[in-house]
């Protein structure tokens, strides 16, 4: 079992910056894959940024040179620095771990909420 939980979410104002976090506990060993994906109310959910354990990276068209995705194996952590924020990323944020476990489906964070205004 992975444990995900995320934080940093919040109220910012167009052209602004926020830093999600989201930390993993449980069987951290088993995790090769962790990225950001996001779901904005009435739409389907959708990759924001994926990052494996070696360090490749892959960001959605949408967020490129704006949202930059890091990880730090120590800390099991994964951190989505998200710059020159638009309304249109206003959604709820998920954390998402992929395991090396044939068959496992990735586990989910619980989400946190991310509104740019106007």
């Amino acid at each position: 079992q992975v444990q995900l939980v995320e934080s940093g979410g919040g109220l910012v104002q167009a052209g602004g910056s926020l830093r999600l976090s989201c930390a993993a506990s449980g069987s951290i060993f088993s995790i090769t894959t962790m990225g950001w994906y996001r779901q904005a109310p009435g739409k389907q959910r959708e990759l924001v940024a994926t990052i494996t354990r070696g360090g490749t990276i892959n960001y959605a068209d949408s967020v490129k040179g704006r949202f930059f995705i890091s990880r730090d194996n120590a800390k099991n952590t994964v951190y989505l620095q998200m710059n020159s924020l638009k309304p249109d990323d206003t959604a709820v944020y998920y954390c998402n771990a992929a395991t090396h476990f044939l068959g496992q489906p990735p586990y989910w964070g619980q989400g946190t909420q991310v509104t740019v205004s106007s």
